[in-house]
């Protein structure tokens, strides 16, 4: 939309207010209402807040910010009662240069290195959650149905999902399709491919679309990795090609694997560096929970094409359409901040391109079923096993501090030691079940 047409959809609408979402450092959506006559100044000027309190945006001193909306991000509420419409937005500085702990603002950062070599990166992501039931106020981690993967059984399930996909259309997401997913009372909705910019702004809306419509059946959605021990966990499969004009730069019809020599740089260098960012793509304590064998998540860092153990997987497309040529990186999970995500994937593959990196050969067996002795023999290497060992990786690495910037950088590894080391100090059932009594 023009900024005009903005405006005549808003008094179409009868807007009354303009909700200013933002991105804090974890991907949390934070907001500023202001009453639509407000509404030109700040695309014009941008509305000023107080920084200081969001999770790792800046300290007392250095708390003057302001947000500047994207008008490509204008979208009407559809659930809201007061007729209100929403811009997401860029974090400033009182310098009026973008700030540099704003998580969107780093996404762009990445984009620009391609966009200058007259490419863009397309993302889709495959967004999986739980849908439990409610006590009141009181999340019950119980599902609310007993049918499993693909199945139409359970008509409030698929009412509810129908649902969610008619919201996010309202809101202008299109979805490609969503299904019932292995766990009981487990979906998945698969957001279309688009620009790595405009998909991470759509997984922000559609964490929130998901949770409201789920309140309105009185449930609770959770996009927790590993919210039931022994049942599938939630990922989020990320599909990423990169285009030139309207030309997949990842074909080649003659390859056996039907990739382009930069795909493979670009897979070898996600490869090579997954470790390093892995407290990005797998951000919680609870992360490493879903990332162990016997699932589907992967934990062995390798590639191939009918091999879903591996890393990475090289899907299939219809006959001749060139344009669906994609690796799919299997390990991210949906609590992931998706700008700082596709920032370190992207610039990780962008490693793989400049030093013109080549994959190692394709593992098509089942990984889990192979010997540990044989793995070291083949060189494939496992992810980090906790958020603790994936943090010690994060740390040392030249190429993640590149991607963030030194300060977002530094913030990020803050915020998420914090959490590792909550987490260090608390006894758990299982311990008290496992020692209480023997020691």
């Amino acid at each position: 939309m023009t900024i005009e047409q903005i405006f005549r959809t808003i008094s179409k609408h009868k807007i009354k207010f303009i909700d200013l979402w933002f991105s804090d450092i974890l991907g949390s959506v934070k907001n500023v209402t202001i009453p639509v006559r407000e509404a030109r100044k700040a695309l014009k000027d941008g509305i000023w807040f107080d920084g200081s309190s969001v999770e790792g945006f800046g300290r007392i001193f250095e708390s003057d910010m302001y947000l500047k909306p994207d008008p490509t991000t204008f979208a009407v509420i559809p659930w809201s009662e007061e007729r209100t419409a929403r811009f997401i937005c860029d974090v400033y500085a009182p310098d009026h240069r973008p700030a540099m702990v704003d998580p969107r603002g780093i996404l762009k950062n990445n984009i620009k290195l391609l966009r200058k070599k007259g490419m863009d990166y397309y993302v889709g992501a495959e967004l999986e959650f739980y849908l439990f039931r409610r006590d009141n106020d009181t999340v019950i981690p119980l599902p609310h149905d007993r049918v499993g993967y693909f199945d139409l059984g359970g008509d409030l399930a698929l009412r509810i999902r129908k649902k969610m996909c008619e919201r996010l259309e309202e809101f202008g997401i299109a979805f490609e399709a969503g299904h019932h997913e292995v766990g009981c009372g487990q979906h998945e909705i698969d957001l279309l491919y688009t620009n790595a910019l405009k998909l991470a702004d759509n997984i922000l809306t559609a964490r929130m679309i998901i949770k409201k419509v789920a309140e309105e059946y009185y449930l609770h959605a959770t996009f927790m990795p590993k919210p039931i021990f022994g049942a599938a966990g939630n990922g989020m499969h990320i599909h990423q090609s990169i285009f030139k004009g309207k030309k997949n730069q990842f074909s080649d019809p003659k390859d056996s694997y039907g990739l382009s020599e930069l795909a493979y740089n670009y897979l070898a260098g996600v490869l090579k560096h997954i470790k390093e960012i892995c407290a990005v793509t797998s951000p919680l304590v609870n992360s490493y929970k879903r990332l162990v064998s016997g699932f589907e998540a992967p934990v062995y860092i390798c590639w191939g094409r009918m091999n879903r153990s591996a890393l990475i997987r090289v899907p299939r497309f219809s006959r001749k359409k060139y344009a669906s040529t994609r690796v799919e990186l299997r390990s991210c999970d949906p609590s992931a901040n998706p700008y700082l995500l596709f920032a370190a994937v992207l610039r990780a593959g962008l490693e793989g391109i400049e030093h013109n990196l080549m994959p190692p050969k394709p593992v098509e067996e089942n990984v889990y079923k192979i010997r540990s002795d044989i793995l070291k023999t083949k060189g494939i290497d496992v992810l980090p096993r906790s958020l603790w060992e994936a943090l010690a990786y994060f740390q040392r690495s030249k190429m993640a501090r590149s991607a963030f910037g030194d300060i977002l950088f530094q913030r990020y590894y803050d915020v998420k030691m914090k959490e590792w080391d909550e987490y260090s100090i608390q006894v758990s059932t299982w311990e008290h079940n496992k020692y209480l009594e023997l020691y």
